[in-house]
């Protein structure tokens, strides 16, 4: 699905990224995991195009990402949510999933111009119809008509889970997806990612939830000093030294 080769990204003297290379497998949760400052949404950066990296290709299936902008990667099918949820507070629950849609929806000029006033177009109910079952994909239907400034953390990130999948993407990147949740709210965004992949989107996620990755991951790779140290199935992962040195701890 996605094929991410030699991939160096600098910051001044700082290698965010060095050399890194590893494959993403069509309909699996893939899992990235790694201590602070070792490249992950760095590296997530690189693959939507919020950052290009000096050297190195990232391809999604038979097209190549590596210095494309952000919208038409995002157009090409690969979606994400950030470790801070971006919603627009001005905005609806709903509105601001809704807005995931937009700018990749042909629009239907003879639909618009036609339309009687004040009454939504075929294409925007199409929207809204997708956008509800987004919602309901992570709970949050009930929540449609609420403003975006009054959720609490945890709502704002499944608001923007919604928000990627909302145009039914091939690939969904998670970055840290349960950040600042308790038990029981990480235990319904592991419901979800699999959801997700049984739509047969393909999930990435990093997280610092080692519990949570090793539980939901297909297949894990690990970052250090932004160089890839591991990668392997979880139960391979949790017993690999540089991983428990690095990461993991020893003990």
């Amino acid at each position: 699905m996605l094929s991410i080769r030699g991939v160096n990204k600098s910051f001044g003297a700082l290698r965010a990224l060095n050399d890194v290379s590893f494959d993403i497998e069509k309909n699996q949760v893939h899992g990235i995991i790694g201590p602070n400052g070792s490249g992950k949404t760095t590296l997530f950066n690189c693959i939507t195009g919020h950052l290009a990296p000096e050297e190195g290709t990232i391809q999604l299936e038979s097209e190549v990402l590596t210095g494309l902008r952000p919208h038409v990667i995002a157009g090409l099918g690969v979606r994400r949510t950030f470790q801070a949820a971006k919603l627009a507070s001005n905005l609806t629950v709903l509105e601001n999933v809704m807005a995931g849609s937009y700018r990749f929806r042909s629009r239907d000029l003879f639909d618009i111009f036609l339309r009687l006033p004040l009454r939504p177009s075929r294409v925007e109910q199409e929207i809204e119809a997708a956008a509800r079952e987004a919602l309901a994909l992570v709970n949050m239907e009930k929540e449609a008509d609420r403003w975006a400034v009054d959720l609490v953390w945890a709502e704002r990130q499944f608001v923007q889970i919604a928000r990627a999948l909302v145009s039914k993407p091939k690939i969904v990147l998670l970055d840290e997806p349960n950040s600042g949740m308790g038990a029981q709210e990480t235990e319904l965004v592991e419901d979800v990612i699999r959801r997700i992949r049984e739509m047969g989107i393909t999930v990435v996620v990093i997280s610092h939830d080692v519990k949570m990755l090793m539980n939901l991951s297909d297949w894990v790779t690990v970052l250090n000093f932004g160089e890839t140290i591991a990668a392997g199935i979880p139960e391979e992962i949790q017993k690999n030294p540089k991983v428990l040195e690095a990461y993991l701890g020893t003990e």
